[in-house]
């Protein structure tokens, strides 16, 4: 069973590694600590009961206190799974940076990986092609060109 563990907000890995050290400490029935990534002030513990996610959330810094409603896997999961989102840069796409050092430059792009979040441009007015890495959010699409 999963349980919701309340705790102060950004202060969720330092919570879970508490609670994580102590069920290592006492030697507690609790079998997993995550947090979620876009979940602000909550920590999920997994454990075959609640008096045992109790015994190791009680006096510990961080932590205010235990969600008393039982959670399923199915529950948390649109919360615990990333969704993956559709990028549609493409190699040879002509892009504009939108962040320093290099705003508003225009660029070419080279290569995408989208697992990373991050494409390799080369700027188009520069004399001397060189490879730049940027996140895929630093760029806007500016012309597609479809490759014959």
């Amino acid at each position: 069973m999963i349980f919701a563990v309340k705790v102060i907000t950004n202060k969720e890995s330092q919570a879970a590694e508490f609670i994580a050290e102590r069920a290592k400490k006492k030697n507690l029935n609790i079998f997993s600590v995550t947090q979620a990534p876009g979940l602000r002030g909550y920590v999920f513990v997994e454990s075959t009961d609640s008096e045992t996610v109790k015994e190791a959330i009680t006096k510990l810094p961080y932590v205010k206190g235990m969600l008393t409603k039982k959670l399923s896997y199915e529950d948390i999961e649109p919360v615990v799974k990333p969704s993956p989102e559709t990028i549609s840069i493409e190699k040879n796409d002509i892009v504009e940076i939108l962040t320093e050092p290099f705003k508003r430059e225009k660029a070419k792009v080279v290569r995408v990986d989208k697992a990373k979040g991050k494409v390799t441009i080369e700027l188009l007015e520069a004399t001397v092609p060189i490879p730049i890495v940027v996140d895929i959010d630093n760029v806007k699409v500016i012309r597609r060109t479809k490759e014959e």
